[in-house]
């Protein structure tokens, strides 16, 4: 190119700076000047900021180079009409190609650059190029695949140091379709670290993306994180464009929106929801019939859903934290108490309860879940009700009480309705009486005299279960016989007979047998354990132990801790350390056997203790372990140097105890910040070592926790970082002394810049999809040697123990 055509190059890109210039007339010798016009845009493309020229000289470019587009299918035919003129318009066709796809080249080509600037103003022309062309506008498919490929790469765009180039990302959400290779790329921009691109993120999904084309769990996991985000921008995207745009595309049937959320196994998040858009919605509208109520103000039983009542049990709490605003708008949509009560004892009565053969049926075990979950909606609104009015709150009372002493009432319910109760009766002795009146109905409840036996009658069915019996083995032998002879038509008739006989036998059986004995039966237990779990929850820690409970302490909570059933005895061991948190007598008393259980039980149990014994320590401080040791001085004194090898035991092997109860009972000193009582030095070196033993490398939740407690614990107080400073030596000196076998072995000290990380990888344009979005739990690695050589720890009797405690008590 000349000279002349140089310097006209260069005025027409200054005048393109000004924004008082027509850009589409800049330039009208549309000619081959492709070098000399990337030469002069290269200018712009490496400035980031966005400067006012910059900007304007972007605008000039996409405006010019889309007036180089392709026409129309339209523009074609009718210039194919003229005839003569047609195979001249597919040459200027032709001719009109090169300079478009020259830019676009130029710009794919360019994406790749290391420069953040470059990156950002290639995504931003191809946006501005795309957007200036006609809407009937064509490019080619092989383009639009380059173009497709190319923002999938820069909407994951980063580099070192430098937060800014969240605009990269922007720009490309802006403007990418959206397809099934590209809806994931944007979900993950849902979880950007910087709000900017979160907030877009839930923009554009809620104005391009119908919510049937996304998943259950993917709709779930946008409105669990967006309604909870950190920053208000984002939480007001996802309330206000994305759950509108969805409730607008299924016609504002909110119903149907819970149903596409599953809100069985995700009714918090199902909930927040909810909230989010009765708070958007007018008085009016939050009042129509959507749970089709009847006259009655309730749903029928056969309309019930589990939508419907999620609905139901969200807009009464919504109204109900209105205060006196919503008050008569909830009597519009809520009966009064004692209606309401009739009207769940009478639900909760069809839930059946199902048998082991029936357990094994998916449909029938689904049918009774969905019936416990809307038992458990009905239960919670309750809250909402008046309950002001003496009549109707005795008749809840009762109707609560009933249901707790039905043998039928599904054990998942127990908690729940126990926590309704209580919350109905302010007293705690009030309280207390109550809940040992259902657990005495529910263990020995009130049964219809038997009538006399008939001796003929017992004698008569004894001899008929003996004929039985005959036949039984007259059958087997036939069958037998049938086998050794080949008579398999034969032997199929005998087996069928057996069969037969035997359902005869048992239902023989049955019907002679005595009742079964509640009071050791699990189920039964188990329940009235759950009651007394939520009540010692629901008192008050000032209330002291009162005879009452002492009873039950004594005839429930302590022979239940040598069941043989895991789950009631875990429900005891957190009924006894929450009894021991209303009394430090009773502390001292079963420390011990808390403490056992924390060793020699199951794991789940052991968790269960060792919160109990944490939860003790915060409250009475370590001189609870003080006193109890005081106690055991003298046989310890006059006995062997046990006590001290013990001890000596106690501060080594630490590294062996990376399990998971181990693991969940060091979660706790995270409870102890700000605790003047956990000053104990000896107690740091054990949850350094914990902290870096291979054995807990996988176990991310315990190393988070312990890492967050280190930090604030030292930040406290000075007294504080005395201590961490104290487990220094302590902890070195164990490292030094770790046998070979023991995996502590693995962390001696490192020598040189062995332990120096790797350096940070050069910046690509190739970047992962994972970048700019908070790391994840990593998968679980293969446990270490530690783990598979680690011995398995033998079950202790507990009766002699739990005698001894009754005996010292």
């Amino acid at each position: 190119m000349t000279a002349d055509n140089e310097i006209e190059m260069k005025e027409i890109f200054t005048r393109a700076q000004k924004g008082h210039n027509n850009k589409a007339k800049l330039l009208e010798d549309k000619t081959l000047f492709h070098d000399e016009f990337i030469h002069y845009l290269k200018y712009a493309m490496v400035v980031y900021k966005r400067e006012p020229a910059v900007e304007n000289v972007i605008e000039f470019v996409a405006k010019f180079a889309s007036s180089f587009q392709t026409p129309s299918k339209s523009d074609k035919e009718g210039e194919k009409e003229t005839g003569e003129e047609e195979e001249d318009d597919d040459d200027d066709d032709e001719e009109d190609h090169p300079f478009l796809n020259f830019i676009f080249n130029f710009l794919l080509e360019s994406h790749k650059a290391n420069s953040h600037a470059v990156r950002f103003r290639v995504c931003q022309l191809i946006n501005r190029l795309l957007g200036s062309m006609a809407e009937n506008a064509q490019i080619d498919d092989d383009l639009f695949d380059n173009i497709h490929q190319a923002m999938l790469v820069r909407v994951t765009d980063k580099f070192p140091n430098n937060d800014s180039n969240a605009e990269v990302r922007r720009a490309v959400l802006s403007c990418i379709a959206m397809s099934p290779s590209t809806l994931p790329k944007v979900l993950k921009r849902t979880r950007d670290i910087k709000e900017t691109v979160r907030k877009l993120a839930y923009q554009v999904l809620a104005d391009k993306v119908h919510i049937k084309a996304l998943s259950i769990a993917q709709r779930v996991d946008l409105l669990q994180h967006g309604l909870h985000d950190s920053s208000e921008a984002v939480r007001e995207a996802a309330r206000s464009r994305l759950l509108p745009s969805w409730l607008k595309r299924l016609e504002g049937d909110v119903v149907e929106l819970l149903h596409r959320l599953d809100v069985e196994n995700c009714s918090e998040t199902a909930l927040d929801a909810l909230k989010a858009l009765f708070a958007a919605m007018p008085d009016d509208q939050l009042l129509q019939d959507r749970v089709l109520l009847c006259p009655s103000k309730l749903i029928p039983g056969d309309s019930l859903s589990c939508e419907n009542v999620l609905y139901w049990r969200a807009l009464c709490e919504f109204l109900k934290a209105r205060g006196d605003e919503g008050e008569e708008m909830l009597d519009r949509i809520l009966p009064d108490a004692a209606s309401y009560a009739d009207y769940l004892y009478g639900f909760v009565k069809t839930v059946p309860v199902l048998s082991e053969e029936q357990r094994a049926d998916f449909a029938t075990l689904e049918l009774v879940m969905t019936k416990e979950f809307i038992s458990v909606q009905l239960i919670l609104l309750t809250g909402c009700l008046d309950t002001h009015e003496e009549g109707g709150r005795k008749r809840v009372l009762a109707v609560l009480q009933e249901m707790l002493c039905l043998p039928q009432t599904p054990p998942s319910l127990v908690s729940l309705l126990t926590e309704k109760l209580l919350s109905l009766i302010p007293d705690d002795n009030r309280r207390i009486q109550t809940v040992a009146e259902i657990i005495s109905d529910v263990r020995e409840p009130i049964m219809e005299a038997s009538q006399p036996v008939d001796e003929d009658e017992k004698r008569r069915q004894q001899i008929k279960l003996a004929e039985v019996k005959v036949r039984i083995l007259e059958a087997k032998q036939a069958l037998d016989d049938c086998i050794a002879a080949q008579e398999f038509s034969h032997a199929a008739r005998f087996k069928d007979s057996i069969t037969e006989l035997e359902n005869e036998r048992g239902l023989l059986l049955q019907d002679s047998s005595q009742p079964a004995d509640r009071e050791s039966d699990p189920d039964t237990l188990l329940r009235c354990l759950t009651m007394c779990a939520e009540l010692l929850k629901q008192m008050n820690i000032k209330t002291r132990i009162g005879p009452t409970l002492s009873a039950i302490m004594s005839s429930l909570i302590l022979p239940c801790i040598a069941n043989a059933h895991t789950a009631v005895r875990n429900m005891s061991v957190l009924c006894l350390g929450t009894c021991a948190l209303h009394c430090k007598e009773l502390a001292k008393t079963h420390l011990l056997l808390l403490l056992q259980i924390a060793q020699l039980d199951e794991v789940k149990i052991r968790i269960s203790a060792l919160r109990s014994i944490v939860d003790l320590l915060l409250l009475y401080g370590f001189q609870l372990l003080s006193d109890r040791a005081a106690t055991r001085a003298a046989p310890a004194a006059s006995g062997s140097p046990g006590g001290q090898q013990e001890e000596e035991e106690g501060e080594g092997p630490a590294e062996e105890k990376g399990d998971t109860a181990g693991g969940h009972g060091a979660e706790h000193p995270g409870d102890a910040v700000g605790v003047p009582r956990w000053r104990v030095p000896r107690c740091s070196p054990a949850l350094v070592l914990l902290w870096y033993n291979p054995v807990t490398e996988d176990d991310t939740r315990l190393r988070h926790c312990l890492g967050v407690f280190f930090q604030l614990y030292a930040r406290e107080s000075r007294a504080h970082q005395e201590v961490v400073g104290e487990c220094f030596l302590p902890t070195v000196r164990t490292l030094m002394n770790a046998p070979a076998t023991s995996p502590l072995a693995e962390k001696k000290a490192p020598t040189g810049k062995g332990g120096r990380k790797a350096s940070r990888r050069a910046e690509s344009s190739e970047e992962s999809d994972g970048e700019n979005v908070p790391e994840s739990i990593p998968v679980a690695r293969p446990s270490r040697r530690a783990k598979t050589a680690a011995m398995e720890k033998t079950k202790l009797d507990l009766n002699p123990l739990i005698d001894q405690e009754a005996n010292t008590s």
